[in-house]
C-alpha cells in the first residue's frame, strides 16, 4: 500500500506549509502521534489504514488520509478564491492546520467488518471524533484559535471564523464527491457482477493499487477495469471457501 505511504509524506510537507511555529507544530506532534492522551480506549486500527466514513464516502482503506489530503488542497484553493473575489482577509495557516486536522480521530471510531468488507462503527467508543479532537488539542494547549475554528467546521457550532466556514466548505465537497465517485464504481460493476460483496472488492482493488489507477481504468479502459474486477472477485471467492 504504498500510495497511503505516499498520502502520509503528503500531509507531513502540507505541515510545511503553515507558517505560524507554534501551529505547525502542534498539527506536527498530532500526525506523528495521533494517539489520544486522555483516554484510555485504544484504537482498534490505526490512522493509515481508517476509512472516512463506513458505507458513506471514503469508506476504503486509506479513505481518511485521501479526503483529508483532497480538503486541506481544496480549502487553500477556497482561501485564494475568496480572498481574490471577496476582499476578506483569511488566515492561512489556521485554515491549513484546521484542515488536516479536522477528522483525525475518526480512526477511534472504527473496526474492520469481516462479513460485508471494508469498516463499521465500534460498539464501544463512545464520543464524537470532532469532540475528541477539540478535548486532544486542550490537553496539548494548541492556540485557541486553533481550537475555535475546529470546533466549528462539522457545523455543530455557529461559525463565527471564515477560516471554519472555508474548511467546512471543502470538507462539504469533498465528502459529496467522494460519495458520487463511489456511486459510479458500484453502479458500473453491477452491470457485470453479481456475486460479489461491493464493499469488499472496491476495498481490495483500492487496497492493491490506487484509487487514481481504478478511476483511470472505470472511465478510460472500462474493459481493463472489468478484469480487475473479476480477478478480485474470484480471490475473494476462494478465501471464503
Amino acid at each position: 500500500m504504498s500510495w497511503i505511504r505516499d498520502l502520509k509524506n503528503e500531509l507531513v510537507k502540507l505541515v510545511e506549509l503553515i507558517e505560524d511555529s507554534q501551529l505547525k507544530k502542534i498539527v506536527l506532534d498530532v500526525l506523528e502521534k495521533p494517539e489520544l492522551t486522555y483516554s484510555n480506549t485504544s484504537p482498534v486500527i490505526n490512522l493509515e489504514e481508517s476509512p472516512a466514513a463506513p458505507r458513506k464516502h471514503h469508506f476504503f482503506t486509506g479513505g481518511l488520509l485521501l479526503h483529508t489530503t483532497s480538503v486541506v488542497k481544496i480549502a487553500i484553493a477556497l482561501s485564494e478564491i475568496i480572498g481574490e473575489v471577496y476582499g476578506i482577509r483569511i488566515n492561512r495557516d489556521l485554515v491549513i492546520a484546521s484542515a488536516l486536522l479536522h477528522d483525525i480521530y475518526k480512526y477511534y471510531q472504527y473496526t474492520r467488518d469481516d462479513v460485508y468488507g471494508g469498516y463499521k462503527m465500534r460498539e464501544d467508543w463512545y464520543l464524537a471524533h470532532h469532540y475528541a479532537l477539540v478535548g486532544e488539542l486542550v490537553m496539548r494547549k494548541a492556540p485557541e484559535k486553533l481550537i475555535r475554528v475546529v470546533s466549528e467546521i462539522h457545523g455543530d457550532t455557529p461559525f463565527t471564523t471564515i477560516e471554519g466556514l472555508i474548511v467546512h466548505l471543502a470538507d462539504s465537497l469533498d465528502a459529496k464527491l467522494g460519495e458520487i465517485l463511489q456511486n459510479i464504481v458500484f453502479n458500473k460493476i453491477k452491470d457485470f457482477e453479481s456475486t460479489c460483496r461491493l464493499y469488499k472488492v472496491v476495498d481490495k482493488l483500492i487496497t492493491e493499487k490506487n484509487p487514481r489507477e481504478i478511476f483511470l481504468l472505470l472511465f478510460e479502459k472500462p474493459d481493463e477495469f472489468r478484469e480487475i474486477v473479476n480477478k478480485a472477485c474470484s480471490s475473494i471467492s476462494a478465501e471464503t471457501t
